[in-house]
């Protein structure tokens, strides 16, 4: 299994256009100090070659040029097979309307996803005034093939399941689905979870995250009060449906048994371990994990 990190921020990316915190500020003045980050996404492929995005960020026409694909005979070419969304939150899924060009996508989400992709967003209906969009379903806690254009197995599978967290401010109803993480396999038994928004992490949790060779998790704070500290919000990390990195109920804390090898994403512009010599990064590096930068590959 082959794996790229597309993009490593939460919406917004890094520095985040209009933001000024003390974590932009250094990304602003010294981007070796502080890496630029486009909005989080990833992409999968079973043999190098056809892949399929892991969420559609507003930053797709950029990140599409990281994936190794053949030249192509003609005059258009499509580098990916489709795109598997983990919630229906407009830094996941504004990029599916910018796939507009490719007159055909297959899109793999829950329906809670494609009930508001529907009616609340509308991102779908104003998609398929340009393209064919072909859904399919991911029922929770079923395993599924991820199919080529063409209908035939791509060798990999993959494997919706409930994350605690809330729906998009947009949506209408709080569905079962809503939001959720993808554990993928492919044929020869190496396996890759991709969970990029987490409010919390039980012991069933645990033990699907302690059996994975890779796992992608959600890095968007690294305090529970991160942004109630800096004056830009009310609402600590728990309320917005995001497990902080730090204490004793933290990520570093609660994960610090896994097994496989352990990367964050989707990190807020705000976290302090985005900062390479910061405090937080050497207690998160000294915890087992990597703070994922855009562009790092991973081969399963």
């Amino acid at each position: 299994m082959h794996l790229i990190l597309l993009g490593t921020a939460a919406g917004g990316g890094f520095p985040q256009w209009n933001c000024w915190c003390p974590t932009c500020r250094i990304g602003r003045q010294d981007p070796a100090a502080a890496h630029p980050r486009s909005q989080s996404s990833a992409a999968v492929s079973a043999d190098g070659s056809h892949w399929y995005l892991l969420n559609a960020s507003p930053d797709v026409r950029e990140q599409l040029g990281r994936l190794e694909t053949a030249a192509p005979s003609g005059l258009r070419h499509v580098p990916i097979e489709g795109v598997v969304t983990t919630d229906a939150e407009l830094d996941h899924t504004l990029g599916i309307a910018l796939l507009r060009e490719a007159r055909a996508l297959q899109l793999w989400s829950t329906r809670a996803v494609n009930e508001v992709l529907e009616e609340d967003s509308r991102i779908l209906p104003v998609t398929r005034a340009f393209a064919e969009v072909t859904w399919r379903e991911l029922p929770l806690d079923a395993r599924r093939p991820l199919l080529l254009r063409d209908g035939t197995p791509s060798g990999l599978e993959v494997e919706a399941f409930a994350s605690p967290g809330d729906p998009p401010r947009f949506a209408r109803r709080d569905l079962p689905g809503h939001t959720v993480g993808l554990d993928i396999r492919d044929g020869h038994g190496a396996r890759c979870i991709f969970l990029p928004g987490c409010g919390a992490v039980d012991e069933a949790l645990e033990a699907r995250l302690s059996s994975a060779d890779l796992v992608l998790f959600d890095g968007t704070f690294w305090s529970e009060d991160e942004l109630v500290a800096l004056g830009i919000s009310d609402r600590p990390a728990s309320a917005m449906g995001h497990l902080a990195m730090q204490g004793p109920v933290g990520s570093l804390a609660r994960l610090a048994r896994l097994r496989g090898r352990r990367v964050f994403t989707h990190i807020n512009n705000s976290n302090p371990v985005l900062i390479e010599s910061s405090a937080e990064r050497r207690a998160a590096t000294a915890a087992g994990w990597t703070v994922g930068d855009d562009g790092m590959r991973f081969q399963l």
